[in-house]
């Protein structure tokens, strides 16, 4: 009976030696670190769609069908959406292209006709406000190196220069970075296509010059007022008449002396 007490004695110190030797050496549970929100990623911009916007922006549909049937409005809309840089763009109203008779588009090949529509937009978006830097220098637009614009500003009034001839934006279609969509008065024409024999403008007919009075030919008017001895046959029937009468006068006086004498 005594070794049982004893045991169960010793084994209740071992135990609570043990877990107050635990308590002591077992180290607390270190913080969780704190975490920091990470930012939430900036809005993809809104999907752009150009064909839509210039089917119901304005009368552009012959600007639009030229880019669908050679693709160039799949190259707009890549870099409309597609890049950091963003597209302007310049479209001529189809009034523009039935008042474009010379030259005609119609005897153009169909990499011209890309280049000619990528001649109307630049790769990158542009305010109206940024217009104003960039008229010292010629902006290179999208058909390459060759296909310059320049630009002017006239009374807060864009103006653009293609060498063939200056238009100016009339308004602004869409402009909400990255697309800038701006109606133009006239179709943009590049001297790397048409080259530089630009058609001159009709002059006026000439007058017809004047003959000098002198080289004038007579009139029956002018013959009537001339005197009659300006006439050679006239002069030379005068003259024999003169010459008859003075012949008979001298005979008539040599004929009187005669009698005198006798």
């Amino acid at each position: 009976m005594e070794s049982h007490l004893v045991f169960i004695v010793s084994s209740t110190l071992l135990l609570l030696f043990s877990s107050s030797a635990f308590a002591q050496t077992a180290s607390p549970p270190s913080a969780s670190p704190t975490l920091t929100p990470t930012p939430a990623p900036a809005p993809a911009p809104e999907y752009v769609n150009l064909t839509y916007l210039l089917s119901v922006a304005g009368p552009f549909n012959t600007f639009l069908k030229y880019a669908q049937s050679t693709k160039v409005i799949e190259t707009l809309q890549n870099q409309a959406n597609n890049t950091d840089q963003g597209v302007t763009i310049f479209v001529p109203k189809d009034d523009a292209f039935k008042s474009l008779k010379k030259p005609s588009l119609s005897n153009l090949t169909n990499d011209q006709l890309k280049s000619l529509l990528l001649f109307h937009a630049l790769p990158q978006y542009y305010s109206l406000a940024e217009f104003t830097n960039l008229t010292a220098n010629s902006q290179t637009t999208m058909a390459g190196g060759q296909y310059t614009l320049n630009f002017t500003d006239k009374s807060g009034t864009v103006h653009v220069e293609t060498g063939w001839a200056t238009t100016k934006v009339s308004s602004s279609v869409h402009s909400t970075d990255p697309v800038a969509i701006y109606q133009v008065d006239k179709v943009l024409l590049p001297e790397a296509i048409f080259g530089t024999d630009i058609p001159p403008t009709a002059a006026p007919a000439p007058s017809p010059d004047l003959a000098p009075a002198a080289d004038a030919p007579k009139t029956a008017d002018t013959e009537a007022k001339s005197p009659a001895s300006s006439s050679p046959g006239n002069s030379s029937s005068n003259k024999i008449i003169s010459l008859g009468f003075g012949n008979s006068f001298v005979l008539a006086i040599s004929g009187g002396l005669a009698l005198l004498f006798l």
